[in-house]
């Protein structure tokens, strides 16, 4: 069985080579980016196990931040160029990816998504961040993102990073806390109610939402409720069965796809083995474990 990795990371070469002329440092910011499956192809593909493959998603080395917004614009555009070559050139091991978009620049991004999204077989969604710009990701500027890609019944992923007004950060907590923070500010601005074909993969199994379900049922709404089980989430947990379990008996069998934040986790190569054998080791069907490794992400692709 082909297993699909809905959530893997890569930094195309061409792409951190145009951010390096304009930040010569930036990975000394990010050293976490040094990693070098992220650049180097050949090596990148070596770490991936048989019978896998991989949906791209860029890191969040994000354009807006570091320059105006034509020229975020610009970058975004070359960024998803590369990244659809990359696919289209090894297409049997990275089935798509997931473009990137200029927060600074939304009727920019718009046209965008018209034009590098709609239609291609090598990017078929967007990544956005719980934040951008200093907002939250539900900042009335950026709706109009989600109306044109729940309107085309384009899928997002929501990937966290920190809030910068936050003293404290840091990845074991601070991530989670944000993907939660973002779902509650898309369940409380009724997106999944404005908006019905939305899709949102979550990163990190919808990080604390399983946990404080109960919590969620009796302070919220009913209304409120039913809307975060309607996020889709990947395993990216770095293991622990018992957790993914919790994910899916909250979010439901059809909306718990394979994801492992390669190549981050667990050096050198990340998670993938770890987080594949807590998922066989779940309480849960053969077929419930072919739903979650490919078949939810295929009937997501409408495949």
């Amino acid at each position: 069985m082909v297993k699909i990795d809905v959530f893997a990371h890569v930094l195309p070469p061409k792409f951190l080579t145009k951010m390096q002329q304009i930040e010569p440092h930036i990975l000394a910011h990010f050293p976490y980016m040094k990693n070098p499956l992220l650049t180097d192809l050949t090596q990148h593909i070596a770490s991936i196990p048989n019978d896998h493959q991989q949906i791209l998603s860029m890191v969040n080395l994000n354009p807006e931040d570091f320059v105006a917004a034509d020229q975020a614009a610009e970058l975004c555009w070359a960024a998803n160029d590369e990244l659809a070559s990359l696919v289209r050139e090894n297409q049997t091991i990275f089935p798509a990816g997931v473009a990137m978009l200029p927060l600074n620049n939304v009727p920019a991004a718009l046209k965008l998504i018209d034009e590098q999204v709609v239609g291609s077989t090598e990017l078929v969604g967007v990544q956005l961040f719980t934040q951008a710009l200093g907002q939250p990701i539900t900042a009335p500027e950026y709706e109009p993102i989600f109306e044109k890609l729940a309107r085309l019944q384009l899928p997002i992923w929501l990937h966290p990073v920190f809030d910068a007004h936050k003293t404290d950060n840091n990845l074991t907590f601070s991530w989670e806390y944000e993907l939660t923070q973002a779902m509650n500010g898309l369940v409380a601005a009724h997106y999944f109610r404005k908006y019905p074909n939305l899709k949102v993969i979550v990163h990190h199994a919808g990080a604390m939402v399983p946990y404080f379900s109960q919590r969620i049922k009796y302070i919220q709404s009913a209304e409120n409720y039913a809307d975060f089980k309607k996020f889709y989430v990947d395993t990216a947990i770095l293991g622990n069965s018992q957790a993914l379990a919790l994910a899916l008996t909250f979010f439901g069998e059809d909306h718990l796809l394979f994801g492992t934040d390669a190549p981050f986790g667990i050096p050198p190569v990340g998670p993938t083995a770890v987080i594949e054998q807590a998922i066989n080791e779940m309480a849960i069907t053969e077929t419930q474990k072919q739903k979650i490794f490919s078949g939810n992400w295929l009937q997501l692709m409408g495949q």
